[in-house]
Order: structure tokens, then sequence, then C-alpha cells
């Protein structure tokens, strides 16, 4: 396994290889670091597409996950082709999609260099009974976890171990599966807020704090929908969950950019889980000058920044999910505000993911309304050219 403690920093315009589920939001934060992108993901948007090198569309990702069956040989043939462009990549950035699998980070540490956390950081903290004793030893209050029925489950969530995005969480109660992946989760309350930070493995840089909310669907009453900076938490709050951030960077060895959710009540907080890699607030987090996703690649490597990226204001960005189904994506003329932009004749099902949207603001209030308000307009625009090609439609079939 390639380690990274003693790795020089890569040279302007290298070429790097990204792995996840979505790989725009890295791809974009490398492309403004001055890297070379070559991702691979599951999803081959359009925007994807222009802001790297090359890319690899995992077809079955979204079904069976990243696997070595499915991802190595995508890497291998990403490697070739940064080759042909005369330097081979200087490591590998992953984001979602490996916290269920350390394995699979093991095989890909085998072959490339890791800018992120070792295979066994991921499943030391994506462990529920492990992360729970980590919690108790640390004195950071946690949710109770048991990985057996709960006799009361009308207070519980069940949770697939390694599960990311929110779709995974369920109430116990309405809960009618069975399986070995699967834990169970006290509820706790509170505002769900999330700190992003930079560690070395010893310490911690913070970058900031987000605020998240849930978009349900049918059987998904957590999904994802988006969040917003700053967090508006009162500052005594803030200094613990940066405590606690500390805390578990020691303990467990994190590195590089990684996230913790909590839910935040007053000064009081509940860890809820650990993100070890970077995650979706990196759309509210961009700095133009790839300030990020470089202290992201040189904390890997042991090298803490002096000064965190400074932002201004608020940002905020949400997923935008088709209302409906979408036999063939029409061509949009997409605006600046979206990312993830799907491309044209893909298929959607209702309640896929249409978009990400983003907005700014002086504060929050602000960049909220704006995304509810470019939210609208990009689905009201959707139906609109859905609704001109409806006769078209009519007319082929004739």
């Amino acid at each position: 396994m390639l380690s990274v403690s003693h790795v020089r920093s890569p040279e302007a315009d290298a070429a790097i290889l990204i792995a996840a589920s979505s790989g725009r939001a890295l791809a974009e934060a490398a492309r403004r670091a001055g890297f070379r992108p070559l991702a691979a993901d599951f999803f081959d948007d359009l925007d994807t597409r222009q802001l790297c090198a090359a890319n690899r569309f995992i077809e079955e990702g979204l079904e069976t996950g990243f696997t070595e069956a499915n991802l190595i040989p995508a890497l291998e043939a990403l490697s070739c082709e940064a080759l042909s462009g005369a330097s081979k990549p200087c490591g590998l950035v992953y984001g979602a999609g490996f916290e269920d699998r350390p394995e699979l980070l093991e095989a890909v540490a085998r072959r490339f260099t890791l800018f992120g956390n070792s295979p066994e950081v991921v499943r030391e903290v994506k462990d529920p009974e492990r992360l729970t004793g980590l919690c108790a030893a640390l004195g950071i209050p946690h949710p109770e976890v048991k990985m057996e029925w709960p006799d009361d489950p009308k207070n519980w969530l069940v949770k697939s171990i390694g599960g990311a995005g929110g779709s995974h969480v369920a109430p116990a109660g309405a809960f009618q599966g069975a399986g070995g992946n699967i834990y169970f989760q006290r509820i706790a309350a509170g505002t769900p807020v999330s700190i992003l930070f930079l560690a070395d493995g010893t310490s911690v840089q913070p970058v900031g704090l987000s605020r998240q909310w849930a978009a349900p669907a049918p059987g998904q009453p957590y999904r994802f929908g988006g969040s917003v900076r700053p967090a508006g938490v009162e500052a005594k709050t803030e200094e613990r969950l940066q405590r606690a951030a500390e805390s578990i960077t020691a303990a467990a060895g994190l590195r590089g950019l990684n996230s913790i959710d909590f839910v935040v009540e007053g000064e009081d907080y509940t860890l809820i889980e650990i993100n070890p890699r970077p995650g979706a607030t990196l759309d509210i987090f961009e700095d133009h000058r790839g300030g990020l996703f470089r202290a992201h690649i040189e904390s890997c490597c042991g090298r803490l920044p002096s000064h965190a990226p400074a932002f201004s204001g608020a940002a905020a960005a949400a997923i935008a999910y088709a209302p409906r189904d979408i036999p063939s994506m029409p061509e949009l003329d997409w605006p600046d505000w979206t990312a993830d932009r799907q491309k044209m004749q893909s298929r959607l099902q209702a309640q896929e993911p249409l978009c990400t949207i983003k907005a700014a603001g002086p504060e929050p209030s602000r960049a909220l309304a704006l995304l509810e308000e470019r939210t609208d307009w990009i689905l009201g625009r959707l139906e609109q050219v859905q609704n001109q090609m409806a006769p078209m439609g009519k007319e082929t079939a004739h």
C-alpha cells in the first residue's frame, strides 16, 4: 500500500484520479486548483465531462456500487489516457461510495497513491459499534446503537452500515426488511449541523459549519435535500463541535477533508456520524483559487495550511429532484448556477436527481430564498420544454 506521509506536493497541472458516486464537485475543485481531473463515477454528467481531462462512466454503479471489477479497469484506463498527456496521475482522491467497502480502498491503494483516509481509518469510523466505543472513550455524546431489533422501534432509526446521503435512513418502526448490513440508532433531537475540517492525522484546521435539511420522498424520509453556510449556531456550540472534531481526529488519525454530522440544540450536541472524505458541502465551500482542494492534498501528506480558506457571506446548494418520469432528457440551456447537469436523452425516473442548484447571498436567508427561486425556475423550465415536445412526440408516433 502506498503511503502519502512523505509524498512531495504534486506539480502544477498534474493529472489526478477521482472516484466518487458523483465526481463532478471534486473534479470542479481539482480544476480550480490547477489539476487535470480524471474521474470515474455513476452519473457521467454533462459538466463532469467538460471539467475532466477524461472520465469513465460506471454504468452499473447505482445498482452495485463500486467494485474491484468495475473500478480498477476504469482507473487503469484513465491512467493510460493521462500517460498520453505526458505524465501519470499523481494519485487518487475519493469521495462518497467507499464508506462500506474499505477492502476496495485497499485494492485501489495497492495501485495508486491515496490522497484521503486509509482504509483502516474508514473501517473504524464507519463501523457503528467501533464509533460508539470511540465516542464513549472520548466523552462525545452519541446516540445508542443496536445491531439487533430494538424493543421500542418507534424511537429508533434503521441505517445501512457505511450508507451516505440520507436515502438509506428510515424509521425503524416502518422497516420491513432484514439483512446483516443494517444497524439501529436511537433518534436524537436537534438541528442537523455539519463541520467541515482539514486534518493531518493529529490536528485539525476548521473550514466551516453548515446546516442541512432533508427532501423527503416516498420510502426515503431522510433523503438529502441541501445545505447552507454559515450554520448560525452559537459561538460556544461551534467551539464544542470543533473540539469534538479535534478529539476524533487525534484518536482515529483522520487526514484530509472530512466532515462530522451532528444534531444541535442550543449549546448541546450529539455526534451522528463521521464522513471520512470530501462530501456534498464542497458546493457551498467553493474557493475560486482552488485552495481547499490543494489543502486536502497537502493535509493528507501531513501538512496543514497555516490558515483555512476564508468564506464571506452565505452560500446554499440543493438537489432538484425530477417531479415525474423523464423518458428522454430534452436539451436545456443550463444556467451557470446549476451543476450535475443531465445529458440529452438520458432517462430519469420520478424523484431521481435532476441537477444541483447553487445560490449565494449576504446572509443565509437571502441565499435560501434565491435557492428556492432558482429551483422553481429550473423545474418550471423543464416542464415547459417537455410540454412543447409532447405534441411532436405524438406526431412522430403517427
